[in-house]
């Protein structure tokens, strides 16, 4: 192991190398656009380095050493402000999964292209109807020879605006097969004839969403990733990913939030109160599980339904964040057009995306608890 695969000597020299490359932001830009562009240009900057291939396998253009390398790049581009935990995190959930499914030659093809901001990818599993309900999707993918034909929509496909290729869930298995075994996964290119993306505009005024459609979309073959099948294993192999790096990049901007927080409630003379306390509580007892879920991720433990505790503890914290912005600095949310006011509305989906917190309550209840189903 070279010295960088170690963690804190890793950290050290990739903060000293971010202090002497500015890859701050353009002064108020906050547009999704603007946040793209920021995207791209640190992804490229961090990989032409070398920081952004730590932590991956060689076989896909990485440098190699243990997966917690790539939640120190995250942690520490994110907690800076250099880039926004939305689009940054999609590495951490689909490369990974492009590793463990794809043909090995079209993971060391595709990768690198991820890693470096030269391209944008998309996760294409929600439907209308099929949301919390994954195995219900409609979408059909109906071979043709050498082709698969793709008929269907999904929507909540967030950046699918920016991006060149999606991961895409659909049908392929008959009415005869159960439905967890009729979903196969497939490496679709959004600029293949029959696609359409259309932008989603949410309450809090951003179109980081979008609906997806596909009209007799031909994919090849070879672009199905693993088995036909395999795509509801694919997307539960998925999950740690989506709650355990991913989580991580979404904490430290929480954190960076909170300190943001602190400092214009003292610029105004405010008295840091219990209620930033409890705040502070929530994220830390966040960071505490969050932790813990990356060490056993590293160390090969297969995570299951635990990982829902985390999802809790994460839409909670985040809501009980910007709900103590909400108090403490007085029309901030209600009558000023100021990046808090976008983040409190964007932080009441926080109980819906990902898993709404009806449902991994249920998972708790009954697959950790053993509750039963009533």
């Amino acid at each position: 192991m070279t010295e960088l695969h170690e963690p804190a000597a890793f950290r050290a020299a990739l903060r000293q190398w971010l202090d002497e490359n500015d890859l701050t932001p353009a002064e108020g830009e906050h547009s999704l656009d603007a946040h793209q562009a920021q995207h791209v240009r640190v992804l490229a900057a961090l990989y032409d380095a070398g920081w952004m291939r730590y932590g991956w396998p060689e076989s896909a253009g990485g440098l190699g050493g243990p997966d917690v390398l790539r939640a120190i790049v995250g942690e520490e581009v994110v907690g800076r402000g250099l880039d926004h935990p939305g689009p940054y995190s999609m590495l951490d959930v689909l490369a990974p999964t492009l590793i463990d499914y794809a043909r090995p030659e079209l993971a060391a093809e595709m990768v690198p292209r991820l890693l470096s901001g030269a391209e944008t990818w998309c996760q294409g599993f929600s439907e209308p109807g099929s949301g919390s309900d994954l195995a219900s999707l409609t979408t059909r993918a109906v071979q043709d020879g050498d082709t698969y034909v793709v008929n269907g929509q999904k929507v909540w496909t967030s950046f699918a605006q920016y991006a060149k290729r999606c991961i895409l869930l659909a049908r392929t298995g008959g009415p005869d097969v159960p439905n967890h075994e009729a979903i196969s996964a497939f490496f679709v290119d959004l600029d293949s004839p029959g696609v359409t993306v259309r932008p989603l505009r949410t309450m809090h005024d951003v179109d980081e969403f979008c609906e997806v459609y596909f009209d007799d979309v031909v994919v090849p073959a070879d672009r199905m990733l693993g088995n036909p099948g395999d795509g509801w294993r694919l997307a539960m192999d998925l999950l740690p990913y989506e709650r355990s790096t991913c989580f991580w990049q979404r904490i430290a901007y929480l954190y960076s939030r909170f300190d943001a927080l602190v400092e214009q409630v003292k610029r105004q003379g405010q008295v840091v109160d219990t209620d930033m306390g409890e705040a502070y509580l929530a994220l830390h007892t966040l960071r505490c599980r969050s932790r813990a879920t990356q060490h056993r991720l590293a160390t090969g433990a297969k995570l299951g339904p635990d990982t829902s505790v985390d999802k809790v503890l994460l839409a909670s914290a985040e809501q009980r964040l910007f709900d103590t912005v909400h108090d403490l600095l007085p029309g901030a949310i209600e009558l000023d057009d100021t990046q808090w006011r976008t983040e409190y509305l964007y932080s009441r989906a926080a109980t819906i995306y990902g898993g709404t917190a009806e449902v991994q309550r249920n998972i708790i209840a009954r697959r950790l608890l053993d509750l039963g189903k009533e």
